[in-house]
């Protein structure tokens, strides 16, 4: 019989239907830390059927302590906002040139912005960057005259949030090595920005569970008085 490791004894012992404040989660996922820097995690199952664009959520939130990953950006631009997104940071500025870049498959990116002139070049693309999440759009700031702006905060931790299929909102909120402080800090931006996009057509209990985990640690239930707004 195979010899269980005492890492997995530990997991096994965890109570899985626990409740947990963050301060309590995070303590508990150090205890299962590898020698990589995790991801923190959080997942959010809602009471919403995406299915229906009225039950649709999803949006833009800056984490005020960054994510602790270097985000790659590509920006549609010419003249001055080329100029101004460069200056910014932008790793990949262009127009045409860069719309054939990313038809070769070129889409090493976490965020795609456009100034809105670019439109015309972007709406190329819309089979390439749509199925990956990075078509620009003017509802999460990602299509704007200010683009130099845009890059800036996806650069200091802006993440997107999307509700998948199955009602669960899943978002990175920093590394293992952050602080408790800088961890709570990015797990309240997230929770309250979700709870405050709630759609119209969301019936019942909206927010129905939480979940902390790391990479490679187990997933704890944190309890729901801890997310302003549930």
């Amino acid at each position: 019989m195979a010899k269980i490791s005492k890492k997995a004894k530990e997991l096994g012992a965890l109570d899985r239907e626990k409740l947990y404040s963050v301060e309590e989660a995070l303590t508990t996922l150090r205890q299962f830390k590898t020698k990589f820097d995790e991801t923190v995690e959080v997942a959010m199952n809602l009471g919403v059927d995406p299915r229906h664009a009225d039950q649709m959520v999803r949006g833009m939130v800056s984490l005020p302590s960054g994510t602790g990953k270097d985000v790659r950006v590509a920006v549609f631009a010419r003249g001055d906002n080329a100029e101004k997104a460069l200056a910014a940071g932008a790793d990949k500025v262009g127009a045409e040139d860069l719309m054939e870049d990313m038809m070769a498959g070129n889409l090493d990116y976490d965020r795609v912005i456009a100034s809105p002139d670019m439109m015309g070049i972007v709406g190329r693309l819309g089979k390439t960057l749509g199925p990956k999440g990075l078509m620009p759009n003017p509802k999460l700031g990602t299509v704007t005259p200010n683009v130099e702006q845009a890059v800036k905060d996806a650069k200091a931790g802006q993440v997107e949030f999307r509700v998948e299929k199955q009602g669960i909102i899943h978002s990175g909120i920093g590394k293992l090595s952050f602080s408790d402080d800088a961890l709570k800090a990015n797990f309240k931006a997230l929770t309250e920005a979700v709870v405050k996009a709630k759609p119209s057509g969301a019936k019942g209990k909206y927010l129905r569970k939480v979940t902390v985990t790391s990479s490679m640690g187990p997933g704890l239930k944190v309890d729901l008085t801890e997310v302003e707004g549930a």
